[in-house]
């Protein structure tokens, strides 16, 4: 039978805080947190990756509630008119795929680390905040996709309907494309 925390696995406490697995021994669980300090904790106080995924205490699922009631997609988008947004977000999705997945999960991050919650970020759905994001209306979509790239929503909306090169200038303008080309590595879960 595998152990339930092997050396180099992740454990997280009750509160969701991430660690990575040192060593066990005797029934304690020497770990290591994000910023180095190493701690220590008895072996029922922490949840492995399975069952931390299995936990069901509504944390994280209240996490999407407050992204989808945030103010990024709840601010009224003044200027852009829905068609000239749908266009928009239909060409930066074709020029840059997978672009609306990160910004949608670009904005969740945002949100948790504003209400103090940024642990959970490492456990978003991209399909979840993808969700979120769709469900929005394409004004928002394209006031927060601005956001995330730093322009004027109404400028990038207007850059779709003069051509593809400019859209695409502005995004690769905006876009931490560090950040991106690791985003597209995560698995779409």
């Amino acid at each position: 039978m595998p152990p339930r925390f092997p050396e180099g696995s992740t454990a997280y406490d009750k509160d969701g805080r991430a660690y990575t697995v040192e060593e066990v021994d005797g029934g304690m669980v020497y770990c290591t947190a994000s910023n180095g300090v190493e701690t220590e904790f008895p072996e029922s106080a922490l949840l492995n990756e399975a069952e931390w995924a299995a936990r069901s205490d509504g944390r994280r699922d209240d996490a999407y509630v407050r992204i989808k009631q945030s103010r990024a997609y709840l601010a009224p988008a003044s200027g852009i008119s829905k068609d000239a947004a749908d266009q928009m977000l239909a060409r930066a999705d074709n020029l840059f795929p997978g672009l609306l997945d990160f910004i949608a999960v670009s904005v969740a991050e945002k949100v948790l680390a504003d209400s103090h919650d940024e642990n959970l970020a490492a456990q978003l759905s991209i399909k979840k905040c993808r969700a979120i994001y769709d469900e929005a209306k394409p004004e928002a979509r394209a006031a927060v996709m601005a956001g995330v790239l730093g322009a004027a929503p109404d400028k990038l909306v207007q850059a779709a309907g003069v051509g593809d090169n400019l859209l695409r200038a502005m995004i690769e303008k905006g876009l931490d494309a560090a950040a991106f080309d690791e985003f597209q590595d995560r698995p779409r879960r």
